[in-house]
C-alpha cells in the first residue's frame, strides 16, 4: 500500500513539474515572419539561440537585435504586426512587444481572420521543408460548405492588405496561401507562391512552399 501511495505521489510530482515547465516556457503568442541580420532570442526557460524565419514566438521571449538587423513579428491575439530595427531589444507579450531598448519601426493592425491563418504558417512551412503530405485533408476531399463565400472574402482581405503593405512584406500572401491550403486550391496557390518569390526571390522557405505546391498540383 505504501508503495502504491509513493508511486501516485511521484506521478503527481512529475505531472506538476511538467505543467510548471510548460507554463515557464510560455504560450505561443506570435510568429516571426521576417528576420535579417543578427537577431538572438532568449526564452523564459531553455536554451537561447538565433532567431529563425517562421519560428513561433512564446510569451516572455526576449529578442535582441544588433545593428542593421530587422525583425517582424505577428501577434495572434493582438492582431498586430511589429517591425523592429537594430540595435533594439524587446520582450514578447501576449498582444504586443514590450520595448526594452528602442521601439518598433513600424506597427500594423491585421484584419479579422488574418492572425488565425498566420498561426498555421509555421506548420505549413515546416511541412513544405520536409516535403511531407498535406497537414490536413486529402487530395480527393470535397470543398467545405460555404467555400466560395469564404474564398471571396479571403481574396478581398488579401487585396486590401496588399494595397497597404510594404512591397517586400509577404504577410498578405502568407495569409492567402493558408486560406487556399484549407480549400486545397493548388493552382491558385501556385500564383501566390510565384508572387512571394517575386517579392522575396532569395527566401528559401518561400522556395520550399513553391516546390511543395508544384508537387501537389502535379499529382
Amino acid at each position: 500500500m505504501n508503495r502504491m501511495r509513493l508511486r501516485r505521489a511521484l506521478a503527481g510530482s512529475l505531472l506538476a513539474a511538467a505543467s510548471a515547465a510548460a507554463l515557464a516556457q510560455g504560450a505561443d503568442v506570435g510568429l516571426v515572419n521576417l528576420v535579417s541580420g543578427d537577431v538572438r532570442f532568449a526564452p523564459l526557460a531553455g536554451a537561447s539561440g538565433r532567431v529563425q524565419p517562421f519560428m513561433r514566438v512564446r510569451d516572455g521571449d526576449r529578442f535582441n537585435l544588433y545593428a542593421g538587423a530587422q525583425l517582424r513579428i505577428v501577434y495572434f491575439e493582438g492582431a498586430r504586426q511589429e517591425r523592429w530595427e537594430g540595435p533594439a531589444s524587446l520582450r514578447a507579450g501576449r498582444k504586443q512587444g514590450e520595448p526594452i531598448q528602442g521601439k518598433p519601426a513600424e506597427v500594423a493592425s491585421l484584419p479579422a481572420g488574418v492572425p488565425q491563418r498566420m498561426a498555421r504558417v509555421s506548420e505549413l512551412v515546416q511541412n513544405a521543408r520536409l516535403g511531407g503530405v498535406q497537414v490536413r485533408g486529402g487530395g480527393g476531399a470535397q470543398p467545405p460548405a460555404g467555400a466560395a463565400a469564404s474564398l471571396a472574402q479571403a481574396r478581398a482581405t488579401y487585396d486590401r492588405m496588399r494595397k497597404g503593405w510594404r512591397a517586400d512584406d509577404i504577410t498578405p500572401e502568407l495569409y492567402y496561401y493558408a486560406v487556399l491550403h484549407e480549400h486545397q486550391r493548388y493552382e491558385e496557390m501556385k500564383k501566390v507562391t510565384d508572387e512571394m518569390l517575386r517579392r522575396q526571390p532569395d527566401n528559401e522557405d518561400v522556395k520550399a512552399l513553391a516546390a511543395w505546391v508544384r508537387a501537389r498540383g502535379a499529382r
